[in-house]
């Protein structure tokens, strides 16, 4: 105590001792690394950047566009400290200063990381593409908050051990905080982690035509929380993640082709030729239809239904799209309709034929007599 109030007597002294010719040379000091400053980020800092991407690897590239922004702090920061080191007091030794100027520097440290570890960084576009990710994955956005997380605490770490706190407290106590928090947030634990389960099993990406038992629709959106989904009402279903992960997912979207199958019902009353004689058009004509794919396609005389002699049609179109889907189906449904009429074959609907033995027939002959005679009965009693 007594020797940091004898050293802060001894400053008090030299700057009582300054003369205006210190001061001047400490702030020219200052203002040449103010202007070399500009210069280093306008010329220098450009002229390297130039050489570090004829090398034959982007790290140097990335690195200094990270470190940027941090070394125009870098660059004042040193100014001041040399100008004050001039002075002829030494202000500069005091463990004070000292810990004030290894903080500015663990600081700008930090943030070049922090700017490195960026989504948008070659350092991520390199690691996408080593493993195949798409566009649209949330994996790299999700790497990218984790690293520049694991930059901050880290920063804050080294700082807070540089003033002399302990850590091993406060670590401690995060343990015993973060037991905490898992236990009255087991959901929103859940959710995060199903998210992660999302986001690296990839069974969808945004913009694909989904399926659960829970929803079906259109995903707009994928945190690591929930996703949004735009149902065909074009209303928006939030599904958390915890959710979506253990549901079984149809991805419609990553269909190659898509299925169409019906049945044609025709009556008994048509003739086997000319049965035979519309499943092989049918079949012709799914052949040669240029929006069909061609190497599934089944047309076949299949059932003896209560009602109708059954064609089995069964093919996959090229497109997947909904509306085109669609517009293929009706082409191809009018064209058989057309087969179906050049062969003069009609179309059955359900329907029941009954069957009445000889002496209920008479009985019921008898019936119908009987009320004819009331009609006409009534008929005259009006007159």
């Amino acid at each position: 105590m007594d020797n940091g109030i004898e050293r802060w007597r001894m400053l008090l002294a030299s700057f009582q001792r300054l003369e205006w010719i210190d001061i001047t040379i400490a702030i020219a000091i200052f203002l040449v690394f103010l202007v070399f400053r500009k210069l280093f980020t306008k010329y220098i800092f450009k002229f390297i950047l130039t050489l570090t991407r004829k090398t034959p690897t982007e790290v140097f590239t990335n690195v200094l566009l990270s470190f940027e922004k941090p070394l125009r702090l870098f660059w004042i920061v040193l100014g001041t400290y040399l100008a004050m080191l001039y002075l002829p007091f030494n202000i500069t030794t005091t463990e004070f200063v000292q810990h004030i100027y290894r903080t500015f520097i663990i600081m700008i440290l930090g943030w070049g990381l922090y700017n490195y570890m960026s989504a948008q960084s070659a350092f991520f576009f390199r690691f996408a593409r080593k493993v195949e990710l798409d566009e649209d994955s949330m994996l790299v956005p999700f790497l990218s908050k984790i690293l520049r997380f694991s930059v901050i605490a880290l920063t804050i770490v080294v700082i807070a051990g540089e003033w002399g706190y302990s850590i091993s407290g406060f670590v401690a106590g995060l343990g015993l905080g973060g037991l905490a928090f898992a236990l009255a947030a087991q959901d929103t634990i859940g959710n995060f982690f199903g998210g992660i389960i999302i986001i690296t099993e990839k069974p969808f990406s945004k913009g694909d035509w989904i399926k659960t038992p829970s929803v079906e629709g259109t995903v707009e959106d994928i945190t690591f929380r929930s996703t949004q989904i735009r149902t065909f009402e074009d209303s928006i279903v939030t599904v958390p993640n915890s959710t979506l992960s253990n549901e079984p997912i149809t991805n419609w979207s990553k269909m190659n082709k898509r299925q169409i199958t019906f049945k044609v019902g025709v009556t008994y009353s048509t003739p086997q030729q000319k049965l035979e004689r519309c499943v092989r058009k049918i079949e012709i004509l799914l052949r040669e239809h240029e929006d069909v794919n061609q190497d599934l396609i089944m047309v076949r005389f299949s059932d003896f239904n209560s009602s109708s002699l059954d064609i089995f049609v069964y093919f996959f179109t090229k497109t997947t799209a909904w509306t085109e889907w669609y517009r293929v189906k009706e082409d191809i449904n009018f064209k058989i309709m057309s087969i179906l009429e050049e062969e003069e074959v009609v179309i059955a609907f359900p329907s029941r034929s009954l069957y009445v033995e000889k002496d209920q027939q008479s009985v019921f002959e008898d019936l119908i007599e009987e009320e004819k005679m009331d009609v006409r009965q009534e008929e005259k009693s009006s007159k």
